[in-house]
């Protein structure tokens, strides 16, 4: 079973920049982290992916992100990190770690990490 270790999130102002972390571990099939990403959901709002990425670094982004987040992977430690630049107060939502067998990935989730844009 795959289980997912989140870290990063608080509080910023906006134009300010964070990064999110995200380890798999626990007993799992490595197919089962082919694709690692990050979704949020805001207050009121669907939960929507945000970014993900293979193991072999094809990454997608959600429209609103693109050019200012930027996820990566660790390959050997099976993180990824998402590198959160520019940020506004309309990406204040929960952010979960989810992986899968293919984008987007729906398998395991995280318990979610909290993150706040506001002056």
């Amino acid at each position: 079973q795959v289980q997912l270790e989140e870290s990063g999130g608080g509080l910023v102002q906006p134009a300010g920049s964070l990064q999110l972390s995200c380890t798999a571990y626990g007993s799992y099939f490595s197919t089962e982290i082919d694709v690692m990403g990050w979704y949020r959901e805001a207050p009121g709002k669907q939960r929507e992916l945000v970014a993900d990425i293979t193991r072999h670094g094809t990454t997608t982004y959600t429209d609103a992100v693109k050019g200012r987040f930027t996820i990566s992977r660790d390959g050997a430690r099976n993180t990824i990190h998402l590198q959160m630049n520019e940020l506004r107060p309309d990406d204040t939502a929960i952010y979960y770690c989810s992986t899968g067998h293919s984008s987007p990935p729906n398998g395991a989730w995280g318990q979610g990490t909290q993150v706040t844009v506001s002056s």
